[in-house]
């Protein structure tokens, strides 16, 4: 079986269930596990990262001129004709879109399986490990890989319901930041979480947190503040710790709250501020999704022997 894998957490699916030298392609963002960085890249993007804002920028002038924001490496991708191409229709900012894929298996022969990733919650995570299990022909492999993630789930939510009881029903209010200029609060799945762990995402509800809360969007420095959050994690997509901490002393001096920046406000206000490593956790729709879950359910309920060790996190407040 060749397989090749068009965004990160397509390749973390494809590892939970198969080994990872079956992946012979990835991505330029794929990096795990680490086993799979000796795949030759099959992608690159069109935006040069320099600064949150500049970013955004970027690709919102793309995007206006129908410029694509990823180029997939054709002749390479045809030359390691891959069994299975596993890609995605969940974000067109993300990752290679569904349409270029589709575009490029019409001209390969013989054409591989595309299986396509649109997850909108965990039980979609869920699914999609079984939905690459069948398309690798490992649908024992991929239930029992299904089984053990959702058992962890149960898990931290009962560890949760048992601290929400204890806390008498309060959810703390808790918002997760997956941009910093502009402000886009976490999206999809990101409130389930904030839900499931026993706290609150006040700043982006979802309706019904089981199935997520679509796509996230920008929002204005003045809306984030009016959402009050006591414990506020920031977590940019795409970028490690180091990277986020610049961004946050960029944003800082942007003063434009009485000579201070919304960053400064938070520092001040918040009970809790702390940094996850974006590129990594929260942000990838993969199994990694309960990592997260476990780490947030042991920082809400003080269950420190939850959290996955090696959890990349920093406590700034």
């Amino acid at each position: 079986m060749r397989v090749v894998s068009l965004l990160p957490s397509a390749a973390e699916v494809v590892c939970i269930v198969a080994s990872p030298e079956v992946i012979v392609g990835r991505s330029h963002e794929d990096d795990y596990p680490s086993a799979i960085t000796q795949a030759p890249i099959l992608t690159k993007a069109n935006t040069t990262f320099t600064t949150s804002a500049d970013v955004n920028k970027q690709v919102d002038d793309a995007l206006a001129q129908g410029n694509a924001l990823y180029d997939v490496n054709v002749e390479e991708l045809k030359r390691l004709a891959p069994d299975v191409i596993v890609t995605q229709d969940l974000c067109e900012v993300c990752s290679v879109d569904l349409m270029t894929v589709q575009r490029i298996v019409k001209t390969m022969s013989p054409a591989p399986i595309v299986v396509t990733l649109d997850p909108q919650c965990l039980a979609d995570v869920l699914q999609d490990v079984v939905n690459v299990g069948k398309a690798l022909g490992m649908m024992s492999e991929a239930e029992v890989a299904r089984q053990g993630l959702q058992d962890r789930i149960d898990r931290a939510r009962k560890i949760a319901d048992e601290g929400l009881a204890a806390r008498g029903g309060r959810r703390p209010n808790v918002a997760i930041l997956e941009w910093v200029d502009p402000i886009f609060p976490g999206g999809h799945w990101t409130p389930e979480i904030v839900h499931y762990s026993g706290a609150e995402h006040t700043v982006n509800r979802a309706k019904d947190p089981a199935s997520g809360a679509g796509p996230s969007f920008a929002i204005t420095d003045q809306t984030f503040l009016d959402s009050d959050p006591e414990i506020v994690i920031i977590c940019p997509c795409g970028l490690d710790m180091e990277a986020t901490l610049k961004e946050l002393d960029i944003v800082k001096e942007k003063r434009e709250f009485n000579g201070e920046s919304w960053w400064e406000i938070v520092l001040r206000k918040a009970q809790k501020v702390l940094v996850v490593d974006g590129n990594q956790m929260f942000n990838r729709p993969g199994p990694r999704l309960v990592d997260a879950l476990e780490w947030l359910t042991g920082l809400i309920n003080d269950r420190p022997d939850i959290i996955p060790p090696n959890f990349p996190w920093k406590q700034l407040k």
